[in-house]
This record gives C-alpha cells, structure tokens and sequence, in this order.
C-alpha cells in the first residue's frame, strides 16, 4: 500500500459526522422544479414526491494532531489511504477524502490502517477505525445489537495518529478465550493479563468465540484484556452468534456493536493482515431449537471480493497474514462447519504471492497445516496454515488447580496457551508455544513410565508430545549421556499422558467437568522404543527437538529400571 501522503493546507474544516443536508427536496430544487413546468407532476393526486435516498457515503482520512478523534483546524488530509464499504477499497486523494457505496441499510465503512499510523483506540484498546450505518439499528435481540445511527453522515471521517512501526514486531496471536460466565471471564482474567501484561507485542488477537453462547461475557472480557495494554483484535466465532436471528444477515449484531466490522484489514510495519469471518448462520434448526450449531463455514462472495479488491493495493512481495475463526481446510471436520467452504476462491487470490501466513482456531487443539495440491492449492510453495491452541483449553474442563482453575489440557495434550509470532520483514517465525503459567522452556512433555520392570523394558515405548512440532520437525533422544543420538519417530495417536488425564478426570464434582474425547491423530508425537535390555538403575531421558524455524527445544524426565 501506498505511504498515506498529508494535504498541509486543508481549505476547510470537517467536522466528524456532521448530517446531510441535501438528502430530501430542498427550497431550491422546488423552485427549479416548479420553473421547469412541474407544478403539474407536484400536485397530480396519483404522483408522489419521494425524497431522494443517498447512494454512496464519503469522508475524510485526517492527521489528528489533538488526538481527540474529532478534526480540528490545522488537522491535514491524508492521501492514498485505503478505506472500504466491505466490498470496495478506494484510496483518498490529495486532500485525504474517499467516496464509496452505500451497500444497504447495515454498511460498515473502515479505514485500513496504514503503516506508521494507530486508529483511535476505545478505552479497553479496541480498534475504533470504523463506522457503521444502520439508520435503524439492529432488530430487537436477545442479546443488544448496534443502536440507530440515524441519517447518513455529510462526512464520515477517520482519525490517525502518527506511530514509530520497525520492520521487525511481534503479535500475541490466541485462540477461543471462550468463557461461559464471569467466572470463566475470571480464570481468563487471573491467567492471561498478569502473563501477558508488559509484553513487547505491537497488538494481540483472539480468533474467535470470544464468547461462549452468552454474548454478555463480551464487554467484561474486553475490559479485562484492555488491561494487556496492547490494541487488541477479535475475529468472529459460531459461539459469538446472535442464535435467535432467522439467517446470517442480522447473526452478529452483539459482536459488530462491541468490536466492529467482522471483516477488515490493517498494516503494521510492513506486513498487512487481513481479519475475516468465515461462519456463516443457516437460522435456528427446527429439529433442535436450542442448538447453537446450524452454520458452515464459508466467507462468502461479498467478503471474497473485499479480499480482491484489497490485495490489489498490497505490493506483491509484502507478507500477507489472514486471521479467521474456522481452519481452511479439508480435513480437520467432514460436516460443513469444520472447515471453509469456497477457500478455494480465497486461495486464488493468495496462491501467486510468495509470502503468505493464515491462522485459525475453533478445533482446540494445536497444529500446523501445509496446504497443497492435496486441497487444489496451486501455489509454487505450500500454504501455511496455523491451527492455534486456545485459552480456554478444553473449554476449562479438568480438574482444578490451587487457586480453583481447571487445568484445561486440550484434547492432542497441548496445555492451554498462545503463541508469539516474530515478523521481520516479509518473514516470520515464533520461538515456540506459550504454555499459560509454565516457563517458556516447557516445550513438550515426555511419556515414559517412572520405573520399569526390567522384563517389561523391551515392550516399553517413549512417547514425546513437541506443542509446536510439526511434519518439518526433527525429534531425537537418548537414556544415557554415553549414548548416540537416536531418531523419534513421528506417529499419528492419541496422546497417552493425556488419555490418562482424562480417565483421572471422568467424575468431576461440578462446577468443574471432565475433559473432552482425546484426539485420535495428535499432529505433533513422536515415539521409539527403549532397548530391549537395560540393566537395573536410574536414567535420564533427553530429548531435542528442532522446529521449521531452527529453534531447539530440549526436556528430559528420569525413569528407574526395577529388578
């Protein structure tokens, strides 16, 4: 995109929002009409006069040097800044103004953010660089949409503040905080924010079910991630649902009137992110009324054309990072709402650039996704796809800790966590996966029995669960220091430690629960067998690890050989 260029001499003040005042027959066009010979058509008593409704919506993209988010004098336009209705992307001109559509009577205009510059943030560090026009509002919910904005604005303008953005950043990407109520708002409160506060990260990211079905958890958990001190995005989950609207257009009112659009893009240094909403609401099923699961996931031809239309600004070797609630592809989910449904269009769009990064969540477990011709992606490289690990975990099942707070392992053994992403450049790269309240070097846990027959030892098997591994991985161990290293295989199983986790955990006491089904295919377990004889005494089992990124993790855990 274009270096947003200032206009140093506005001509005019602009004032934010300020009414239309030629939508309706004004005194002139009546007289011009009467003058023309249409005295006749005004007063027919089968011809009615109907004001004219607008059709497009403009503004201004401004340099806000009050920082108050209105423009004052002084406050200069900026030039070839994007803005777009959700569909279309325009650049402002010279004098910092733009011009586009109005798409229909719930558009929602936004500025993309440019590099070197901050859209005015709300008092939780909620991006605020939109505004919808819904003269109407939202319909009456059960959970309170976007209130009546009334006529459209003469002038819809975006305040910018200047800010310093290096070539190298890194971002707080997570999956589902999903809390059911505030107590679950308070486990995400007491684990993430202390963990997370103070962090050098440009802005963090939830990929979607903020919520869990009560969308009143929302406001609270956005207060309290506000105090992470970094801007803060959201990406719309099937759980952040308005459940009792009929069809996909009115499904996410409570989540546009906390956060915004549902779909947008924004630049930090030189890498431009895209966020998207790929769960589409079919209405209520007859079936089951009270079910929250009749959607698919998809994004769209409205959404998919938005993409085109702003990649076409987007130099052609700039890193291009998309964030999206449901993973992409094939796979993961045979029903149609496990995966997105025309990534096929989206991956048209993406599959001539060199460098491109997708994340998703909503599955609750942790893995890395190579996608290729295997999922008709043409790409001369494969696309790389995140599946990310949740805060929630396994949706807060298993048994407490200390302070009350389940542990909440996810179903392929990863604990609950986040990741940290490094961009330099058009590269990127993260140093592991962030275990919420362990030591970064926690990297993975190792399955060995801690004593060991020595008639069983032959049949005994070394399982080694690397969070972050993947297919691009390297494994080896050994069980004494005076012997060479020896490969892992890698295998797709369950995760034994957390199969027992979860027969330890079947009869809960609520409020607490039991853990999930474990996954069948872990995608990041190694596995070999020890020696077929051993002789009796204590031994320490290490293992290395190196990931695509070339970091090496290490862990090691005794085991004893009994007589």
């Amino acid at each position: 995109m274009k270096t947003p260029r200032q206009n140093q001499t506005p001509d005019e003040t602009q004032i934010l929002h300020r009414p239309l005042t030629g939508g309706g027959l004004t005194r002139r066009l009546f007289l011009r009409t009467t003058l023309a010979g249409g005295i006749g058509l005004l007063f027919s008593p089968h011809v009615w006069v109907r004001a004219a409704q607008p059709t497009h919506a403009q503004g201004t993209v401004f340099h806000d040097r009050s920082g108050n988010g209105q423009r004052r004098s002084g406050d200069p336009g900026l030039a070839d800044v994007a803005v777009s209705n959700g569909r279309e992307v325009t650049l402002t001109d010279e004098n910092g103004r733009w011009r586009l559509p109005l798409e229909d009577d719930t558009t929602s205009f936004f500025v993309i953010k440019p590099r070197g510059w901050r859209t005015r943030l709300s008092a939780h560090n909620l991006p605020r660089g939109y505004y919808h026009h819904q003269p109407d509002g939202s319909p009456k919910q059960r959970f309170p949409g976007v209130a009546p904005t009334g006529p459209l604005p003469e002038s819809i303008d975006f305040a910018l503040t200047p800010q310093v953005e290096d070539d190298r950043f890194k971002a707080i990407i997570c999956g589902d905080p999903q809390p059911r109520n505030a107590v679950e708002v308070g486990y995400l409160a007491q684990t993430v924010v202390p963990e997370l506060r103070g962090m050098d990260a440009a802005f963090g990211v939830s990929l979607g079910d903020i919520a869990f079905d009560n969308l009143r958890t929302l406001e609270p958990l956005s207060e309290a991630f506000g105090l992470i001190g970094v801007p803060w995005h959201n990406v719309l989950g099937n759980h952040d649902l308005n459940f009792d609207a009929p069809d996909n257009r009115h499904a996410n009112e409570t989540f546009r009137r906390v956060y915004g659009p549902t779909w947008y893009a924004f630049n930090h240094g030189p890498v431009h992110f895209i966020v998207l909403n790929n769960v589409e609401w079919l209405g209520r099923d007859p079936d089951q009324p009270q079910s929250g699961a009749n959607y698919r996931g998809g994004l769209g031809a409205r959404q998919i054309e938005f993409v085109a239309q702003d990649l076409k600004f987007v130099p052609a070797d700039q890193l291009v990072v998309l964030f999206m609630h449901i993973p992409l592809q094939r796979g993961f989910d045979p029903v149609p709402r496990g995966q997105t449904r025309d990534r096929q269009e989206l991956y048209r769009l993406l599959e001539s650039r060199r460098h491109t990064l997708s994340f998703s969540a909503h599955t609750h477990w942790h893995g890395h996704r190579f996608i290729g011709a295997e999922d008709s992606w043409r790409g001369a490289q494969p696309h790389h796809h995140i599946v990310t690990g949740t805060l929630c975990g396994s949706w807060f099942g298993g048994a407490p800790d200390e302070r009350g707070i389940p542990h909440a392992t996810m179903s392929d053994g990863t604990p609950r966590g986040y990741l940290e992403l490094q961009f330099d450049g058009n590269r990127y790269s993260m140093a592991g996966y962030k275990s919420l309240g362990r030591p970064w070097e926690y990297q993975m846990h190792i399955d060995v029995p801690s004593e060991i027959p020595a008639a069983e030892v032959a049949k005994t098997t070394v399982t080694v669960n690397v969070f972050n591994g993947s297919e691009r991985s390297t494994v080896k161990w050994r069980y004494s220091a005076g012997e060479p290293w020896r490969p892992l295989a890698k295998v797709a199983d369950a995760d034994p430690r957390f199969v027992r986790l979860r027969e330890r955990d079947q009869n809960l006491q609520p409020p607490y629960r039991p853990l999930p089904q474990p996954m069948a295919n872990c995608l990041h377990l190694w596995r070999g067998s020890l020696p077929e004889t051993l002789p009796t005494g204590t031994y320490l089992l290490e293992v290395i690890a190196e990931d695509m990124f070339g970091n090496t993790h290490q862990g090691n855990l005794p085991f004893r050989v009994t007589a």
